[in-house]
């Protein structure tokens, strides 16, 4: 009987299949590999999404920085405060020994001293941060009144005066108030004689200013506190002023460190207020300046004498007890005199009350000692 017998193949064709299939899992492993890599080194395919900016958040601009508050001051002194809108009130004062003591001149905030006919001074006493209860003797008008006070806009107290000299202060644009001319407020008192003897209230006339008239304009320039005064700054120590005006007329002043004022005197003696007190200033400013004579008349045919204050010229600023050197200078007779150091630069007053005494060119002097 015929037996079947399994055949396990020939040993070289195991051995050929082995071989194929080891090349297959090798291929296989290869292509793995390079598919590996090929995605190891591709580019991305995908979408990259734009860049995005951060762009600055920026304030917006700031305001300009606001300008420094100054705090306000009275016009004719610099003194702090809120001034009154009342104009500046100028009255003609009687100077001589019979008219001495005079009452208010120590609540005035200008002082003007001049040379009249005869040599003799007459004062302008400017008043706006006081109110004095009474005010005199007032006396008659002169040509350098409305060239001293036109630039004040204010009203002008006399008690009569020229008809010609009447009508340079009608055109210097003041509010005339005048005893000849009937204005309230004026009067005569007993005790002394005529002419000697018209005072008055300065709150009446304020009370008949007219409309539009106001505070005045600074007419000299001020440092904000006394030790930043010009003359304190950069002047020479002094302790007496002795002005030569006239014959008739030579005061003086002397520095008083305890009350940090100059106290005047007439001919030597102390110069006091109807009330006793010692007139006194802040600052006094000595201004030289032409004295010419007019063609107006006084009695016995004397020639009225003005100033030329239009211009310049030289002057003395005297403060804290020092003195320096200023020149003055004017441009027009409806602009205020003003004060300059030899540089240009302004010379500055301390805060207070001013006495200017006009200082007739040629004639007057000046000693600081």
């Amino acid at each position: 009987m015929a037996r079947t017998t399994a055949t396990a193949g020939h040993p070289r064709e195991a051995r050929a299949r082995a071989g194929a299939a080891r090349s297959r899992v090798a291929a296989l492993v290869a292509v793995a590999a390079s598919l590996a890599v090929a995605a190891c080194g591709a580019p991305a395919t995908s979408e990259q999404p734009p860049p995005v900016t951060q762009r600055p958040t920026i304030a917006p601009a700031k305001a300009p920085a606001p300008a420094p508050e100054v705090p306000p001051t009275w016009p004719l002194t610099g003194v702090a405060g809120t001034p009154d809108p009342r104009p500046a009130l100028a009255v003609k004062i009687e100077n001589t020994a019979v008219a001495r003591p005079q009452s208010g001149l120590e609540q005035a905030d200008v002082v003007w001293e001049t040379i009249v006919e005869f040599e003799v001074s007459r004062l302008i006493a400017v008043f706006h941060s006081q109110v004095p209860e009474e005010v005199g003797p007032i006396r008659s008008v002169r040509p350098m009144d409305p060239v001293v006070l036109a630039p004040t806009g204010g009203m002008l107290v006399f008690s009569g005066g020229q008809p010609g000299i009447l009508d340079l202060v009608a055109r210097s644009g003041l509010q005339t108030v005048s005893h000849d001319a009937g204005a309230p407020g004026l009067y005569r008192v007993r005790g002394r004689s005529a002419p000697h003897n018209v005072y008055g209230s300065p709150a009446t006339w304020w009370g008949i200013a007219e409309a539009g008239r106001t505070a005045p304009a600074e007419q000299f320039a001020f440092a904000r506190r006394p030790e930043h005064a010009t003359a304190v700054v950069a002047g020479t120590p002094a302790s007496t002023l002795a002005f030569r005006l006239s014959g008739q007329s030579r005061p003086s002043w002397t520095w008083d460190g305890g009350t940090g004022t100059w106290l005047r005197s007439e001919g030597g003696a102390p110069a006091t207020a109807a009330t006793g007190a010692r007139l006194s200033a802040v600052n006094v400013v000595s201004v030289t300046a032409p004295h010419p004579n007019t063609s107006f008349g006084a009695q016995g045919g004397a020639a009225v004498p003005t100033y030329d204050l239009v211009g310049e010229g030289d002057g003395v600023l005297a403060t804290g007890g020092r003195t320096v050197p200023v020149r003055w200078r004017k441009d027009a007779e409806d602009q205020p005199l003003r004060l300059f150091l030899a540089d240009g630069t302004p010379a500055r007053l301390a805060p207070g009350s001013t006495w200017v005494e006009l200082v007739p060119a040629g004639s007057g002097s000046l000693t600081v000692s």
